[in-house]
């Protein structure tokens, strides 16, 4: 497998570093393109890097990711700010950290948080600023439509399997997995379930977002993700021949490969049961790492024993598990392939950014992790792709770290809008930087911006609303710098060791690299941290 971290790109990474933090900028306003360039945003959820080019898994197949990264530029270290679902959109779409806008708890409504319902959203910014802003999907985690001019579809995670009146776990789950449930529990093709007269009465495929009445699934209906792509490609049709006048910002949220893992089965069968490789795991790769004693949330280690426990001990379920993400990924693909196919049919093909990248990624059982929510790099790393008419290296790769805080100030300056998104003062600036300098140079682009991404998760109830004593983490170009809230600390050196199975943090060797992230880390969050046991 090619290796993604490699030493040529970590001395191009030092070419483009900057200082190593700064104070939160002010972006200043640019003067405005002759025509504003539209704007095509799509977000996946739970996308890991395995995405061609990418390096996370051999098999990977996205054709139609791999195209848009041959007319714009892949950041190979791009990287979530809070690998969970609800803060990462909620600080990616107002471009705030989260340990600014200090939520009371992990999955906190953007909209009730005083500091985030006081800063205009990306959506809602370009609004202001007279863009016809449309959507569809999961983009936010929690939808309001006033930040909308229009919105098409809420969050589906279906299909889900129904059974007994409830939700469960597709029928082809082993036992105990499949005691998770309808959504972390299930995997497996759309078709290969019972036939409709070998089923119980109401039981089958519905779907529906949360909350709602579920409607019946067949497997000849699109799926939601489905749904979208052809509402969205619809939608560029439309607005070419309706002429609205104004640029255009379009939104559009797919769930897959986010659990659960039920495609079409034609996605299963570019995947062979038999040939699937699994990941590469290493043999108590837990041992010298420090999240198990500090976690209140436990739920990959949970999962991973679980998988495990179904294959009486085996890694076998995991394979199943890692086909299933693959076909979803394959499937994902595709949607963003037909939204992509779109575009380039129609009149805006050569005035619209396009943006494609997820919420975090997915650990698939490295350190005996099933899940998001650590601060390793399975669940932090994502892909990130922006294609800029007329500004971004065609087919190129940037190295330096990068992260979703500089998605907002990076459209704001593509798109020359005034930079002030503070609705008062209970609001926020933002906290980013335009990542431009990479689109116009990949390889040795200076930015005002950070040499380190960084990361957070959540540290249990006792510690809601303490964003001080939650887990951080920094990643640089060669470094992974850990800190937990107890002091613990992880540091990986990613020259020689990109799947940080060797904790250097009491290392000698590597004291000085600690103390210059322990002053980063203070630095950028404005946190005095709890000493070490050495401190």
């Amino acid at each position: 497998m090619k290796n993604f971290l490699s030493l040529g790109l970590s001395a191009l990474c030092l070419l483009s570093a900057a200082a190593a933090n700064a104070s939160k900028p002010s972006v200043e306003r640019k003067s405005k393109p002759t025509e504003q360039p539209n704007v095509l945003f799509i977000v996946c959820d739970d996308l890991n890097d395995y995405v061609t080019g990418l390096g996370g898994h051999p098999q990977a197949r996205t054709p139609h990711l791999e195209r848009l990264a041959k007319t714009g530029v892949s950041f190979t270290r791009a990287y979530s700010n809070y690998p969970i679902c609800v803060p990462s959109r909620s600080s990616c779409f107002t471009g705030i950290y989260p340990h600014s806008y200090n939520p009371r708890k992990w999955g906190e409504k953007w909209y009730e948080n005083e500091v985030l319902r006081n800063s205009r959203t990306l959506m809602d910014h370009f609004k202001q600023n007279g863009y016809f802003v449309t959507g569809t999907g999961k983009v936010m985690h929690h939808l309001r439509e006033e930040e909308w001019t229009a919105f098409e579809n809420k969050s589906d995670y279906g299909p889900f399997w129904s059974k007994n009146g409830k939700l469960a776990a597709h029928p082809g789950v082993p036992e105990p997995y499949a005691s998770v449930g309808c959504v972390d529990g299930s995997y497996g093709a759309l078709e290969d379930v019972p036939a409709p007269e070998e089923r119980a009465d109401g039981e089958g495929w519905v779907t529906g977002p949360w909350g709602t009445p579920r409607k019946p699934l067949s497997d000849q209906d699109p799926t939601p993700d489905e749904r979208n792509a052809a509402w969205a490609a619809s939608e560029i049709k439309r607005l070419a021949e309706a002429d609205v006048g104004k640029p255009f910002f379009l939104g559009v949220g797919f769930v897959r490969p986010h659990t659960p893992l039920v495609v079409p089965q034609k996605y299963f069968d570019l995947f062979p049961a038999d040939q699937v490789q699994l990941p590469v795991i290493k043999e108590n790769d837990l041992a010298d790492t420090h999240l198990k004693s500090v976690d209140a949330i436990n739920r990959g280690f949970k999962l991973f024993g679980l998988l495990k426990e179904s294959s009486g001990g085996t890694l076998e379920e995991l394979r199943a598990f890692t086909r299933a993400y693959l076909a979803s990924v394959a499937a994902v693909d595709d949607c963003i392939g037909q939204v992509l196919n779109a575009l380039h049919n129609s009149p805006f093909k050569d005035n619209t950014i396009v943006v494609v990248t997820s919420d975090h990624g997915w650990s698939m059982g490295q350190k005996d992790w099933l899940h998001k929510c650590t601060l390793w790099e399975e669940s932090c790393r994502i892909p990130l792709i922006i294609h800029a008419p007329g500004i971004t290296q065609p087919g190129r790769q940037a190295g330096h770290p990068v992260s979703l805080i500089d998605l907002y100030p990076t459209l704001i300056d593509l798109c020359g809008l005034d930079g002030r998104t503070r609705k008062n003062a209970q609001g926020a600036d933002l906290e980013g930087y335009s990542m431009r300098p990479f689109l116009e140079d990949p390889e040795n682009g200076v930015w005002d911006g950070p040499d380190a991404a960084l990361a957070t998760i959540y540290a249990g109830k006792a510690y809601d609303g303490v964003p001080e004593m939650q887990h951080y983490s920094l990643r640089s170009c060669d470094f992974r710098y850990i800190r937990y809230n107890n002091g613990k600390e992880e540091l990986y050196d990613h020259r020689r060791d990109p799947r940080e199975w060797t904790n250097l943090a009491e290392n000698p060797e590597y004291e000085s690299k600690r103390e210059q992230f322990r002053k980063q880390l203070k630095t950028m969050t404005g946190f005095k941290l709890r000493p070490t046991a050495e401190q």
